[in-house]
């Protein structure tokens, strides 16, 4: 029987390879990554740290002792979901929204890796290397807790996860540095492309959502970039892009209140589930 179960591996081993298969079709798992409005620029609050559902889950991709948190492992999804000392993001109310709209079997986990400040070029595993050369030295401090490299931390952490869920998707926040880029798109399905190579994924299966920066209507310094954000689904055919018109800004015009975020990031979750084909009415 031992010499059987031996020759039945090596064949599953010739035709899979390394092929990791997922312990739970029903954990759904999205990577975010961006900058700071996808880090989380606002204090949350105590509505945000109550009664999260257990089923929204998050990957802590770095160590904060004084959460108690280790990176690598999962944890019930209370802000912050970034890093140690970040505040609340679109990923918080994404999850939530979900974990409320389906059912019951249904798990959401989040791995957000996102630095404030930062171009795309930061994730673009072949150029971030001379991008981070000439970055300021707050931005390089930030890099480092990432080991230097973000992009590297979020296809670690995603390789760990699926070997719990299902990598369904991933969210974008990510254009107030690279405002009147026109090139951002092409910039933008680089990295795309690359996370679906090294993980992986198909494009159809694993949809990108964007979301726009602070509308005109809130007083956005770069609102001017959304009109290229809308853009992005000519360039890669599975990106979807989340309106952030009448989400509430702070006065920097830069980044939204907690309120905001509260609301973009229901919105992320109803693109999501629009493109699974699900009835947005409750």
């Amino acid at each position: 029987m031992r010499s059987l179960y031996t020759f039945i591996s090596c064949i599953v081993i010739l035709l899979f390879g390394c092929k990791t298969f997922a312990q739970d079709p029903d954990f759904y798992i999205f990577l975010a990554f961006g900058q700071s409005n996808m880090e989380g620029h606002a204090r949350f609050e105590t509505v945000d740290t109550t009664e999260v559902n257990d089923r929204f889950r998050m990957l802590s991709a770095v160590d904060c002792p004084d959460l108690g948190r280790k990176k690598g492992e999962w944890y019930t999804a209370r802000p912050p979901l970034c890093r140690c000392n970040t505040g609340l993001t679109p990923s918080d109310y994404f999850g939530r929204a979900l974990v409320d709209r389906l059912p019951e079997n249904i798990r959401i986990g989040v791995i957000n890796v996102s630095v404030g400040g930062c171009k795309i070029e930061l994730f673009d595993k072949d150029n971030y290397q001379s991008y981070v050369s000439d970055a300021p030295d707050w931005l390089k401090n930030m890099v480092k807790t990432y080991d230097g490299n973000p992009y590297e931390r979020l296809v670690e952490m995603a390789k760990l996860a699926r070997k719990k869920g299902v990598i369904k998707g991933i969210l974008l926040h990510q254009g107030e540095s690279d405002t009147g880029d026109t090139s951002w798109p092409e910039k933008v399905k680089t990295v795309y492309d690359n996370l679906l190579e090294d993980l992986r994924l198909k494009a159809e299966e694993t949809p990108l959502l964007a979301g726009e920066l602070v509308s005109g209507e809130q007083g956005g310094k770069c609102a001017g970039m959304n009109a290229i954000i809308k853009t992005l689904p000519q360039t890669i055919p599975t990106a979807h892009i989340v309106s952030s018109e009448g989400c509430e800004a702070i006065s920097d015009g830069l980044h939204f209140s907690a309120e905001g975020y509260r609301e973009l990031g229901k919105r992320y979750a109803e693109v999501m589930l629009s493109v699974w084909g699900m009835d947005l009415q409750k």
